[in-house]
């Protein structure tokens, strides 16, 4: 077992880029003020013990495109700025169409900026731990290649998050053990993505192993990427997690969109927290298959973005059948996404509000008044108290199982035979390079005795309950969808298999955004994205950090 097969190719990768910029646009800062002003912080999670990633040269980044960010004018970025901030996919689309942009400049646009604040110790916000090194010559090639008749993502830089497989790019799910890992091939939705024209743009942070690793510890933290920081208060307000860098990313305009991945929140949470809007499809909508797991029970990719439309077009373009990936057979063959934001409509809708939220969060008040506004008829409900005890077995069961899985079948060979048990030997290393905020996530995998038999058992136990939670308030009152806030009932819906959808609903005093969530039954995404897209006309919360 290569234990040091990590670190010896981040040195070596660093090596290599190392020749093609001499360029320092990022400075390591001396953060020692930042992590003494957060040393009592009353949330514990936001106690940092560092901020910047210590395997991490950000100067690296920019390196393949130093060339081309010269050539790249600010005035030609400030000549593009209200063309592609806070624009809609469609709307990037007609600005090509029309000649007033190519696909090359939107995609160095974006790179010009994430150079730009994340090289600056006042705006970085530790969001980006790769790029794509031909991400210029893709553009130039869509340009060219451009036809009338063409998926809508066409050409669009998509962020994805760092557990997500790509085979030009490091896959490390934060971890110091991944640092430099190439997998050999693509996960299957990045090249579901790559199918319809996507332009795969780069990786972004996240909570280290999908924030199934430490315990208490900051969300956005990962020894590779550093502390991903919250573009609305940057030290101030959570990131959410795990999915921090695609909520970050997107709020930022560092592409036009993102894709996280969900065990219990970790879409719907970084969206609220971010003000974007993140849909967590139900499980398999979208294949998981070279996705660095948590759970193959509660596992799914999702997508987020800037608005409902652009939510729709991204996982039109990634959902489909995957025969590695078995449960996404059982997915209806033809969705229609798209065609459901234009039908889109509030009138005639039910909708249930959860009375416990109506009386302690004002945001959710107003949501509610404003759904009313719309046409949709709003019940006040209380769903029944069910007992999700056994959760956290769930994912201890399935992880000391799946990840073995990943690391022999969607893995660089030299992870073959790697468990659960080897990566915190190897984080034992060197503690606190490795994990400063501990690994009892991983201590307790390895310490839970569930067996397979015990686990399908509790499995069961928890579906059956999540779905009472839902089904009895929506079959009573005849809802559409269920509304709750940010990932306030994300465990429900996890194990119930329902989808849900988050859209900005507000900030409160201090300015942290929240976001109004709808949940329906399994397969009904294009409820929820007709719900959705009518609120976001109604209300128009979302305003750039």
């Amino acid at each position: 077992m290569k234990f040091y097969f990590a670190l010896a190719a981040i040195l070596l990768l660093t090596a290599c880029n190392t020749t093609e910029s001499s360029v320092e646009h990022w400075v390591r800062y001396d953060e020692t003020a930042i992590i003494a002003a957060h040393a009592k912080n009353e949330n514990v999670r936001m106690r940092y013990q560092l901020v910047q990633s210590k395997f991490q040269d950000k100067n690296q980044l920019w390196a393949p495109f130093e060339a081309d960010l010269n050539r790249f004018s600010e005035a030609r970025y400030s000549e593009l700025e209200p063309l592609i901030l806070e624009q809609d996919i469609p709307t990037l689309q007609g600005h090509v169409a029309s000649g007033r942009m190519t696909y090359e400049d939107l995609t160095t646009f974006y790179l010009y900026r994430m150079r730009q604040m994340e090289s600056d110790s006042n705006s970085t916000l530790h969001a980006v731990v790769a790029l794509n090194p031909n991400a210029i010559e893709e553009a130039k090639h869509m340009d060219r290649q451009r036809k009338e008749a063409f998926h809508p993502v066409y050409g669009i830089p998509i962020m994805l998050k760092d557990n997500i497989n790509t085979a030009n790019m490091p896959t490390t799910a934060g971890a110091a053990l991944l640092a430099g890992h190439f997998p050999p091939s693509n996960a299957f939705i990045v090249d579901q993505l790559a199918l319809k024209g996507a332009l795969i743009l780069g990786k972004v942070n996240l909570s280290e192993w999908a924030y199934f690793f430490c315990d208490n510890c900051p969300l956005g933290y990962s020894a590779v990427g550093g502390q991903t920081l919250n573009p609305y208060g940057r030290g101030e307000f959570e990131t959410g997690g795990s999915s921090s860098g695609s909520g970050a990313a997107v709020a930022a305009n560092y592409a036009a969109a993102a894709i996280g991945t969900e065990t219990s929140g970790s879409i719907l949470s970084p969206s609220s927290l971010n003000s974007v809007v993140g849909l967590k499809p139900t499980i398999g909508l979208a294949s998981r298959n070279g996705i660095v797991p948590i759970s193959s029970t509660l596992d799914t990719p999702g997508p987020m973005t800037k608005n409902v439309i652009d939510n729709a077009i991204l996982l039109d373009a990634m959902y489909g059948k995957d025969e590695a990936d078995a449960i996404t057979s059982e997915a209806p063959e033809k969705r229609s996404f798209l065609q459901a934001i234009e039908t889109g409509t509030l009138h005639g809708k039910r909708l249930g509000a959860i009375t416990a939220l109506l009386e302690v969060d004002s945001l959710y008040s107003k949501a509610i008044d404003a759904l009313r506004d719309g046409g949709a008829e709003v019940i006040e409900i209380a769903p029944p108290e069910v007992s999700l005890d056994g959760f956290l077995s769930v994912l201890n069961g399935d992880m000391i199982r799946d990840l073995p899985h990943y690391f022999n079948t969607a893995a660089a060979k030299e992870f073959a035979g790697m468990d659960i048990a080897g990566a915190m030997a190897f984080n034992r290393q060197d503690s606190v390079l490795n994990m400063p905020y501990g690994q009892a996530r991983f201590e307790g995998i390895v310490a839970d005795p569930i067996s397979k038999g015990e686990l399908d058992s509790l499995i069961q136990r928890l579906h059956s309950a999540g779905r009472r939670f839902f089904d009895e308030p929506m079959e009573e009152h005849s809802l559409d969808a269920v509304l709750s806030i940010n990932n306030y009932h994300a465990a429900y819906a996890a194990v119930a298999y329902y989808p849900g959808i988050t859209v900005p609903m507000g900030y409160h005093a201090k300015g942290e955004p929240a976001g109004l969530t709808f949940f329906a039954p399994s397969h009904e995404e294009e409820r929820l994205l007709g719900i959705a897209a009518a609120y976001e006309v109604t209300s128009r919360h979302r305003r750039a950090p």
